[in-house]
């Protein structure tokens, strides 16, 4: 049986241990030992999203090697926490410039024009807000409208004009969630196909795994089920199978945007109703961010990065694998 990578989130590390500046695997010395450069940040809205904790080991390297301190903090998607964590390094005055997934952009607006006014420059990931210097993001629309234009394609093959339930697994308090759900109701909407779709909110694991509950209850016939990112969808996957759906049904779809080992290994599964994952690679991602960051402290001018999604296939999946990147 195949093992499940099922992420728990990670502890808290509490107001102090997370503006300790003691970076995100127990602190480095700067890099090389020389000049003191100060310190980078690296804000997530939480820590419990398995790819951006991919992420970080990839980018505390490239940091590292530049001669910064690499630092990160878990506000919990919530925002007033993510603000005090900002503050606290401003006052600080070692971190030298802030990149941030605010759980809530427009909370983070005061505080980044703080940062700002103290000369340090914030960057954006997944989304922008007033004050940003730069942001590396993606087409969040876009890549919701791939998908539910893939998923389109796949139903009209598979149930014609038959009336099919599907289920959209959002989450509509952040832009990339907002933009992507938008992104994939449009195009099933544009399909014209007889669709009927149900939004379930859900953000990780717990959530998507309960979100089959409530869905399932409400219509059992659900056949197709589309999640905005890869964690809230790997639960859903997992509550499927639970349910007693056969991982290889030809009747039932899965699919989403954004992915880790854990969805690129299911893809791979011959037959898999894992059909559709796009994604960037979290080097990819990482490196990007951690460039622009080095490039923002060094006073380098720095302009926006879009990165483009990939399908994972059967064919190219083992080149998205963590080892392999």
């Amino acid at each position: 049986m195949k093992k499940q990578r099922m992420t728990t989130g990670l502890t808290a590390l509490g107001a102090i241990a997370a503006l300790a500046l003691a970076g995100c695997s127990g602190g480095g010395d700067g890099g090389s030992g020389g000049e003191d450069k100060g310190a980078l940040a690296m804000s997530f809205a939480g820590r419990d999203i398995q790819l951006w904790n991919d992420m970080l080991p990839f980018m505390e390297d490239v940091v590292e090697d530049a001669g910064y301190e690499f630092v990160t903090d878990n506000p919990e998607w919530n925002a007033q926490t993510q603000v005090e964590n900002w503050e606290s390094w401003i006052v600080q005055g070692e971190v030298k410039v802030i990149m941030g997934y605010p759980a809530q952009s427009d909370s983070m607006v005061p505080v980044t024009l703080q940062a700002q006014d103290a000369g340090i420059p914030v960057l954006g990931y997944g989304s922008e807000w007033e004050g940003v210097s730069a942001a590396v993001l993606m087409d969040h629309e876009r890549d919701g409208k791939r998908l539910g234009e893939a998923a389109a394609e796949w139903i009209r093959e598979t149930y014609g004009d038959e009336s099919v339930d599907v289920a959209l697994l959002a989450y509509p308090d952040t832009d990339l969630g907002r933009f992507r759900g938008e992104g994939i109701k449009a195009a099933l909407d544009e399909s014209g196909l007889n669709l009927n779709i149900t939004e379930q909110r859900a953000l990780n694991l717990d959530e998507g795994y309960a979100a089959v509950q409530n869905q399932l209850s409400a219509f059992p016939n659900t056949k197709v089920w589309l999640g905005i990112s890869n964690d809230q969808t790997r639960g859903a996957y997992q509550a499927l199978i639970d349910s007693g759906v056969s991982g290889t049904d030809p009747t039932v779809l899965v699919g989403n945007v954004d992915g880790t080992d854990a969805e690129v290994e299911y893809v791979m599964e011959e037959g898999s109703i894992w059909r559709y994952l796009y994604m960037v690679p979290a080097r990819e991602i990482a490196e990007a961010n951690a460039q622009m960051m080095i490039d923002a402290a060094e006073g380098k001018d720095v302009e926006d990065v879009v990165l483009e999604q990939t399908q994972v296939t059967s064919e190219n999946a083992e080149s998205f694998l963590l080892e392999n990147q």
